[in-house]
């Protein structure tokens, strides 16, 4: 890195790290090197960077894996093309046939599926732990244990783990611990500074923030690790173009605004939810009741933008709900600076269906964006009738 950010506040780095002025324009904002391949000086010639061709690196990649980097307090960040490409690439790195991962009993669909049906055919095996629980995890690692695959808070339920006691579990028995950061972003969470070994992320989410972008990231301090991701990443191809990782550094320059104003919507509806009749449980950390609440209260900056609720009726009353609402989309992701509605069990969680990791027929999940709150309750209180 042409500069050492690391004494800035967050906001600062998320604007300057690894974005220094252009040398030979002076443009401010990093350029998208929109080019597949380099020229050489002479046969094996790089020139800095080592740059010879755009799977293997590109700059404006580059400089969207050194501001990452430094908001998680990581020595090394690698950016891929979808958040399931970089928990596959960690998977696969870590991981080999005969391996055994504990998984949270509460976590994404797509990493369900990842886990429980394709690396199952490679002799990966796993166990579903309650990572609230330290004594249930210890209890389901094995001698062959590798990681533990956590998520705080979690996809679609909210949980909250105790990332340090599971650091210090999983470093007992020998084995890594893997954070999903994606609901928290490193401005409410640097798992890394708690313990955790590998930090991934959906950048499609909150770090680009605008819904039009896909994309993953994993962030480490262990030299070998990121050596060997490198490895399979260029090996594998599945890197993002150059406009992604730019869209996705624009969005990191607002990140702590936008996670602001995510938390003061969450919040605000999370305890009006509370107090609405057709509403059975609402699942949100931040409320004094959460059972991670205090947990919660010591590892994150705010309490973020998501929020879960259960309704009474069903699921067909579930379904009706996410049917009416007008300001907040029915729509997977999350994230994005619009708010969106979702069915966990029959859109980002059908694959989890019949297995521990299913969700109640009755949940929906928020993402609650940036608009006025007031609006935004309006919207959920005509759907809920």
């Amino acid at each position: 890195m042409a500069h050492d950010y690391a004494a800035f506040g967050f906001e600062t780095r998320a604007i300057h790290a690894g974005q220094q002025p252009d040398p030979r324009t002076g443009a401010v904002i990093v350029p998208i090197y929109q080019t597949s391949t380099y020229a050489q000086d002479g046969v094996g010639g790089t020139r800095e960077g080592d740059y010879e061709y755009s799977r293997t690196a590109n700059p404006t990649r580059t400089a969207l894996e050194e501001a990452l980097a430094s908001l998680e307090g990581a020595r090394h960040g690698l950016t891929f093309a979808s958040g399931m490409a970089a928990s596959d690439a960690v998977l696969r790195t870590v991981l080999r046939p005969g391996d055994h991962l504990v998984l949270g009993n509460d976590a994404y669909g797509g990493t369900f599926r990842l886990i429980d049906k394709v690396l199952s055919l490679w002799g990966i095996e796993h166990t579903v732990a309650d990572l609230g629980r330290i004594d249930e995890v210890r209890a389901a690692m094995r001698p062959e244990t590798k990681l533990i695959w956590c998520e705080s808070p979690t996809n679609p339920l909210l949980g909250i783990a105790d990332l340090a006691g599971l650091a210090g579990a999983a470093h007992e028995g020998g084995a890594r611990l893997v954070v999903d950061n994606t609901f928290a972003t490193p401005y409410l969470q640097t798992p890394l500074a708690l313990g955790a070994d590998i930090v991934v992320h959906s950048t499609t989410k909150y770090l680009g923030g605008h819904s039009d972008v896909v994309g993953g990231a994993v962030l480490t301090n262990e030299d070998e690790v990121r050596e060997q991701l490198f490895y399979l990443r260029n090996a594998a191809g599945a890197v993002p173009g150059p406009f992604d990782a730019w869209l996705t550094l624009r969005g990191l320059k607002t990140l702590a605004l936008r996670m602001e104003r995510h938390s003061d919507n969450a919040d605000l509806i999370a305890r009006t939810l509370t107090r609405h009749p057709k509403v059975t449980q609402v699942y949100y950390p931040g409320l004094p009741d959460h059972p991670g609440h205090e947990i919660a209260a010591k590892q994150l900056r705010r309490f973020g933008g998501m929020v879960s609720f259960r309704v009474a009726g069903g699921e067909q009353a579930a379904l009706d709900v996410v049917s009416r609402t007008k300001l907040f989309i029915l729509a997977e992701s999350l994230g994005g600076v619009e708010s969106l509605i979702e069915h966990p069990g029959r859109m980002t969680h059908a694959s989890t269906a019949g297995s521990t990791l299913e969700v109640p027929e009755d949940l929906i999940r928020l993402s609650v964006g940036i608009e006025d709150g007031q609006d935004l309750l309006a919207d959920l209180t005509r759907a809920l009738g």
